[in-house]
């Protein structure tokens, strides 16, 4: 493993259990790939009447593009700020995550991008079980650029 939660949590703006990646498998200047296995803990912050909705998975994705996105700035503690701005052909095959026994691997890989925004494609599997796919846009530094 390249990276535990512990790093995880150094470069990117959520801390304790909403941390919610364990460790980075693979990671290069377009590609990342993380594992969770946070979607089947109780106390998982985004669990709502004891179910965890597979669309938090846009989170785990996100989470996975803001570890890449600061190791690709060559930060090693946490980057500028990015916001979520659009997602683009999300594709969801399940209702929850909650009740996957294999942890998630959580894809994501760049497509392009500038010092101003970039755009991600994220693919998230558990096991062999498909779980979601799409893109998303994220904007950086989109507080100084007042959107």
């Amino acid at each position: 493993m390249l990276a535990d939660k512990v790093a995880i949590a150094r470069v990117i703006p959520h801390a304790g259990d909403m941390c919610l990646l364990d460790g980075v498998l693979e990671c290069d200047a377009q590609r990342i790939r993380c594992i969770s296995s946070s979607h089947r803990d109780p106390a998982n912050p985004m669990r709502s009447s004891d179910e965890l909705l597979a669309l938090c998975g846009i989170e785990y994705a996100a989470q996975a593009m803001a570890v890449h996105g600061a190791w690709d700035a060559k930060y090693d503690s946490k980057p500028r700020a990015g916001y979520l701005a659009a997602l683009r052909d999300v594709s969801c095959e399940r209702m929850r995550l909650d009740d996957l026994a294999d942890d998630l691997i959580i894809e994501a890989e760049k497509v392009m991008g500038d010092d101003a925004r970039v755009i991600y494609s994220f693919n998230i599997q558990a096991g062999a079980t498909k779980v979601m796919s799409g893109r998303a846009t994220v904007v950086l530094d989109a507080d100084k650029a007042g959107l």
